[in-house]
């Protein structure tokens, strides 16, 4: 096999070294609880998650002269940092040789509906302004000869406004914004682990007085369990999203997210309905999207059943080699399932069929090395048989070789380096896969500086709730960039981390305390296996990416069950480092109940199918067709347009999940700035005030 790149630049984009991270702080007080002996560190902000969002928004925060901090469960272990796919996306304003239109960008990222108007349009008009200062950091996208960025078409992007340093794009994001809070001097404690956010005041004067968190280095005889508080007057969210939340998932291991947290602060959420499902392979080896190239270059795929039988499944379901062929190379583009693409022969039956499978106890595969077989009573696979589409965009990207993985290899050869560094040669061996649960695209409710309803308390990254149904690929990193920045401009113009908090409330951490020991008890009959085995199975089994009413309602109310078990009897922990998970699976719990929640309302009030699942019932208007005939038990309901203009919110109090509708924000596309007389507007900071 040729590769026509050299070996060191392979390595180099797949192989990123993280920088070092600076001594932490010592605190130099305490307060007691219970016996107990609590560090406290002061900054006027705290920034939960150490991924390219929270780096983002240190980095911004720090320049413009803030107090801030950065604490992390793992640093460099997040989503950012370890997850990706083939040539992993950054979604950005594309000059198609002619210059980019923002208001149609931001129509084309809200398009799936369920999204603020005027949050799309921050998104698309701060894109460029976020690949130029990634690029000044050091992050080596791709260029012409003449400057211009190198991009293709990605899910949901019907321009091209895609581009990519490879599969590690989001690492190679976090490296230069590490480096450079490095640089500033932005403290960075690892192995921190937030818990339990603290606040002061009540009811509308309620606001963020710090956060509560697990800390390995401070555990001691005085602290066992190591807790730590930061005091603090703004609290950043970028803690990611809730990975552990299914047991068919592509995260990292350990990633828990904050929207727990959240919800057992008051804070209010959004869009829990909507998350990403598609093909990948599994986290209990190497956790990895199997979008792009890898499905583009058509690779056979099949299944193994329990005597070793292969099942060249796809053909029961497509008419032809064919179409086949060409809606395995659709996957590139069309990565995370959506209903509607079931329909028509479409790209999403093959999640569809690989679901079917996985239900029936095969296991999936990818070979490199074979062609789609073909479909019976059907001509071979012929590159000159393809749809046009497909036919046309592997001649543009001279991919015309016989096999599978010479075709990887021509597009992509980092696709096969990365795998081959977790042992794993996709050029001699099958790669097997699942769909899999992948991204969440609600979270805190947020406006566009990124404010929460809790005073002082922002989100940003996979924990803000910005996206709606479906987001072009890459958009989550762009929306984290910029709301990133968002939030230390809002933060930075206020004051309001300037300086560190001096005088503590009377009683300040005591409620945040009291929760924490009576969630993690030692005694308790709930073990954090059982949490986890319980909440992964039911999300998994009845929230992914089939749903019927039935299932999500008793799901709901399993759920509900759960919960209350854990409020009266905690969660229990053999020692002192199980205590951290004790807390996070109280609050992955809580999440679940959250998400089912929000299901349960929106099929109630007759949703239908759309961007992450579908809803089947007998009632549904359709049902995918296969070529032996309809599937009727996945006859699904039709999305109401309705449904597109708003979105749902769940917020927790006195114990229960209260769910309500809101519209979208909209956006007057017509209006226009005018400098004399916007201006002043500017120089005063009186946009955010708005």
């Amino acid at each position: 096999m040729t590769i026509d790149v050299p070996q060191s630049i392979l390595d180099e984009l797949t192989d990123v070294d993280m920088p070092r991270l600076a001594p932490e702080p010592h605190s130099e007080e305490a307060l007691t609880f219970d016996g107990v002996s609590v560090p406290v560190h002061r900054y006027g902000c705290v920034v939960v998650g150490s991924g390219a969002a929270g780096l983002r928004a240190a980095v911004e925060l720090k320049r413009r002269g803030d107090s801030v901090a950065v604490i992390s469960q793992s640093a460099w272990g997040g989503t950012s940092a370890c997850s990706g796919s083939d040539k992993q996306t950054l979604h950005t304003a594309n000059t198609s040789d002619h210059g980019d239109d923002y208001h149609a960008m931001a129509r084309a990222i809200r398009a799936g509906g369920a999204m603020d108007a005027d949050t799309a349009y921050v998104e698309a008009i701060g894109s460029a302004r976020m690949m130029a200062s990634l690029q000044y950091l050091g992050l080596p996208l791709p260029q012409d000869r003449l400057g211009g960025t190198l991009r293709y078409q990605t899910d949901h992007d019907e321009v091209g406004r895609a581009t990519s340093c490879g599969p590690r794009t989001s690492r190679l994001m976090v490296k230069v914004l590490a480096e450079e809070a490095i640089r500033l001097e932005v403290p960075i404690f690892n192995q921190t682990t937030a818990v339990r956010i603290v606040t002061a005041g009540e009811g509308k004067n309620r606001h963020i007085a710090g956060v509560l968190a697990f800390r390995v280095k401070e555990r001691s005889e005085a602290n066992p369990m190591g807790l730590v508080l930061y005091r603090c007057n703004v609290l950043v969210l970028a803690a990611g999203g809730p990975g552990e939340l299914y047991r068919d998932s592509v995260y990292p291991n350990g990633c828990f997210g904050s929207l727990g947290l959240a919800l057992d602060a008051g804070i209010e959420l959004v869009n829990l309905t909507e998350s990403q499902f598609g093909i990948g392979t599994r986290r209990e080896g190497f956790p990895w999207n199997l979008s792009g190239t890898y499905v583009q270059a058509m690779p056979h795929i099949y299944s193994v059943d329990e005597a070793g039988n292969e099942h060249h499944f796809l053909a029961d379901y497509y008419r032809s080699t064919r179409e086949l062929a060409s809606n395995v190379f659709r996957k590139g583009y069309q990565w995370p399932f959506h209903a509607t693409r079931m329909l028509g022969f479409g790209s999403s039956l093959v999640d569809l069929a690989i679901y079917r499978e996985h239900a029936a106890g095969r296991r999936t595969f990818m070979d490199f090395n074979r062609n789609p077989l073909p479909v019976e009573g059907d001509q071979p696979f012929d590159l000159e048989r393809l749809d046009d589409d497909v036919r046309q965009y592997l001649a543009n990207a001279g991919a015309t070789q016989t096999s599978p993985i010479e075709r990887l290899a021509h597009m992509n050869p980092l696709a096969i380096e990365l795998y081959r560094r977790y042992k794993i040669d996709i050029a001699t061996e099958p790669l097997e896969f699942a769909v899999n649960n992948q991204h969440m695209n609600g979270g805190v409710m947020v406006d566009v500086w990124g404010r929460s309803n809790l005073a002082g308390c922002y989100a940003i990254g996979e924990a803000a709730g910005t996206h709606g149904v479906t987001r072009p690929g890459g958009a989550a990193l762009n929306a984290g960039q910029v709301f990133g920045t968002r939030v230390a401009e809002h933060i930075a113009a206020g004051g309001q981390a300037r300086a560190m908090p001096s005088a503590d409330p009377d009683g300040l951490a005591t409620e945040a305390l009291t929760h924490l020991i009576g969630t993690v008890r030692a005694e308790s009959s709930v073990a954090v296996k059982s949490v986890r085995t319980e909440v992964q199975n039911r999300m998994s089994d009845h929230a992914g990416l089939f749903c019927t009413p039935e299932g999500i309602g008793a799901a709901l109310e399993d759920a509900k069950k759960l919960n209350a078990t854990i409020c009266e009897q905690g969660v229990a922990h053999g020692h002192a480092g199980e205590a951290v998970r004790a807390a996070q699976w109280q609050q992955m719990a809580l999440a679940s109940e959250a998400v089912l929640a929000a299901l349960d309302h929106y099929i109630r009030q007759g949703g239908g199918s759309r961007g992450a699942r579908a809803i089947c019932a007998p009632d549904g208007e359709t049902a995918p067709r296969t070529r032996h005939g309809e599937l009727e038990e996945f006859r699904f309901r039709e999305e109401r347009e309705a449904h597109k203009g708003e979105q749902i919110v769940v917020r927790y109090e006195d114990g229960k999940m209260i769910v309500s509708t809101r519209r979208n924000r909209e956006f007057d596309e017509t209006a226009r700035p005018f400098f004399e007389r916007d201006w002043p507007d500017w120089l005063t900071g009186r946009i955010y005030a708005s």
